[in-house]
């Protein structure tokens, strides 16, 4: 029998979470630096709305140290271990059906169209996890979350915050 190689796990990671790491956040860059050391062939996903959002807030974010970050992470993600990603296996046009099917059920309010759309994406790249800061993601019923993406043949992520994670699973750092 053939060895079966790890496939990696996919991390997909919320915009302003990427922004507090190219901010240089401490929390952040160390449950980043947490999640690479104890999670072997972690891959640190940036999905299509993500990227979207940098690179609109690159362009045309009021607050000038908003639009550093954002540059700064599009400039240098390889470097630091994120993956941009481009393509979803099902469509934008499917995404964002299933996002507004999520909001329409109250997973998330009405006008949180990106995030909803996130969270889609997460989904489709077989994500299991989804990091982020946003309170809006981060409460978002899973249990719910899970009957809903169901339909559409996906598995819900887990939402949390670095911060999450460091504290309950990896207490030992």
């Amino acid at each position: 029998m053939a060895a079966k190689l790890n496939s990696p796990r996919l991390v997909a990671v919320d915009t302003n979470v990427a922004l507090d790491f190219a901010k240089g956040v401490d929390d952040i860059c160390d449950a980043i630096a947490t999640i690479k050391t104890r999670i072997p062939g972690v891959e640190l996903l940036l999905p299509p709305t993500v990227m979207g959002e940098l690179a609109n807030a690159a362009a045309t974010a009021a607050d000038r140290k908003v639009r550093q970050a954002a540059t700064k992470m599009l400039r240098q993600h390889r470097a630091w271990g994120f993956r941009l990603v481009n393509f979803i296996p099902l469509g934008f046009a499917q995404v964002e059906r299933i996002g507004e099917r999520l909001r329409q059920q109250g997973l998330l309010p009405e006008e949180e169209v990106h995030d909803a759309a996130i969270i889609v994406e997460a989904a489709a790249l077989g994500c299991p996890l989804l990091t982020s800061s946003d309170a809006e993601l981060a409460g978002v019923d899973h249990e719910k979350l899970t009957v809903e993406l169901g339909r559409f043949d996906l598995i819900a992520p887990v939402i949390a915050t670095l911060r999450e994670i460091v504290k309950k699973f990896f207490r030992s750092c």
